[in-house]
């Protein structure tokens, strides 16, 4: 007997062309779902002039809902002002299953306290880590218990993502499930040629803002220059950090070792997201050692022999470095592509 097929509708702020790991979550399961023969319908925000419905890859349809974005490319809450939308959305696609993504999304809660209301099933995924103690975080933690109360599944992309959630919202550990991101190998392999030693080109590519660690870099970069004469590093993203790194680079004088690429286009790195570090995974695909931070989900992510975690600090990221400097001669790229294959395989 055939599986019941579904009508999906992904809810979330973030979508493309916006950036970012969630946006790229969303965009590669509805793919997957499509192919599975699913019905799959997004629905966010405009994006400046893209508003209205568009179609994209493999006939997914996305609704641009004529809100602009309010505070970090989230939507003004409104509670209620939302569900003419959202009703007639669900009705006119005949959905069956309600999927909203992202803690942060106000969009998010929104449609599925709505759906719920109308006696929908509702999936909320999170994709973020967030804390019990500042003031964003009490607010926030707030709302994910009001809006988690009555859904039918929670989807976590690891297990300390899961604690977290659990904590956080109040939900039922038996609703929380941990699946966690994957990678698409044959999208990442290593350079057909071996690398050379004589010059390490370390890249950082992220979002430049607090929570993703860029302080750290404006101390670790300019210790790690002066020990290691052949490193060079490669910085790509944007953000609101981005001033100090520039302004740490001419203290320095690392103009010639410190490159800023600035927003790098997505068809120029597949995607950016410290639940689950979806980059930890691509780099290994592509058979490059990782230096991270251990934080969050990331120690769940990768074998020991594939990635060096450091402390959040700059000291011990400085020695991190060192570490995998020390491991890039014993590395051999085409292996570490063929285990992280096989590790999705099994």
């Amino acid at each position: 007997m055939d599986r019941q097929k579904h009508r999906i509708l992904m809810v979330s702020d973030f979508f493309f062309p916006n950036f970012g790991g969630v946006e790229s979550h969303i965009y590669y399961l509805s793919q997957c779902l499509l192919k599975l023969g699913h019905k799959v319908v997004v629905m966010t925000h405009a994006y400046e002039n893209r508003s209205g419905v568009r179609y994209v890859t493999n006939g997914l349809k996305v609704y641009y809902v004529p809100w602009r974005p309010f505070l970090m490319q989230n939507t003004l809450p409104t509670l209620f002002l939302t569900f003419p939308v959202v009703r007639t959305i669900i009705i006119r696609e005949r959905i069956s299953v309600v999927h909203g993504h992202q803690a942060f999304s106000t969009l998010c809660h929104e449609a599925l306290m709505h759906a719920r209301t109308m006696g929908y099933k509702v999936v909320f995924t999170d994709h973020s880590l967030y804390g019990f103690a500042d003031a964003g975080s009490i607010h926030m933690n707030k709302v994910l218990q009001f809006t988690l109360a009555d859904i039918d599944q929670a989807i976590c992309v690891s297990h300390t993502s899961k604690e977290n959630t659990v904590l956080r919202s109040g939900i039922s550990p038996e609703k929380v499930f941990m699946v966690p991101n994957a990678v698409d190998t044959a999208m990442f392999t290593p350079s057909p040629e071996r690398l050379s030693c004589d010059e390490i080109v370390i890249v950082v590519i992220s979002r430049l803002v607090y929570r993703k660690g860029a302080d750290l870099l404006v101390e670790v970069i300019p210790e790690v220059c002066r020990l290691f004469p052949k490193v060079r590093f490669i910085i790509g993203g944007d953000g609101p950090k981005r001033v100090r790194l520039e302004e740490m680079r001419e203290k320095f004088s690392l103009q010639d070792r410190v490159e800023m690429l600035g927003a790098v286009p997505h068809a120029q790195v597949r995607s950016l997201t410290e639940a689950f570090c979806i980059a930890i995974l691509e780099a290994a695909s592509c058979g490059l050692l990782t230096v991270s931070t251990r934080v969050g989900g990331v120690p769940e992510v990768l074998p020991d022999d594939m990635i060096v975690l450091a402390e959040p600090a700059p000291e011990d990221m400085v020695r991190a470095v060192r570490k995998a400097i020390d491991m890039l001669p014993g590395i051999n790229p085409q292996v570490m592509h063929l285990q992280l294959s096989l590790m999705w395989i099994r």
